[in-house]
């Protein structure tokens, strides 16, 4: 029953979004990028690409302009439910 819980618990845990706050004159602005990352609830208990989604989210929009960081940054959710993946 721990180990149950044990993995459990540990399959609820996320990585949390790093933001730095910048001076203005320690950045170029590089101009506007945007990016999607998804993930899913197996079942409804199984986290998949679940808990990081809003990291990959962020490190795809750095990249996607050669950048190294994000400014102003906002984030959008959107849920889709499907009984076949709940």
């Amino acid at each position: 029953a721990a180990a149950v819980l044990g993995f459990t618990l540990a399959g609820c845990t996320g990585t949390a979004m790093k933001t730095q706050q910048y001076d203005a004159s320690q950045y170029t602005v590089l101009g506007h990028s945007e990016a999607s990352a998804t993930g899913i609830m197996l079942l409804g208990v199984i986290p998949i690409g679940q808990n990081n989604r809003f990291v990959r989210a962020q490190d795809a929009a750095i990249k996607a302009k050669g950048g190294d960081a994000l400014i102003n940054t906002q984030v959008q959710e959107k849920w889709f439910w499907a009984w076949v993946l709940n």
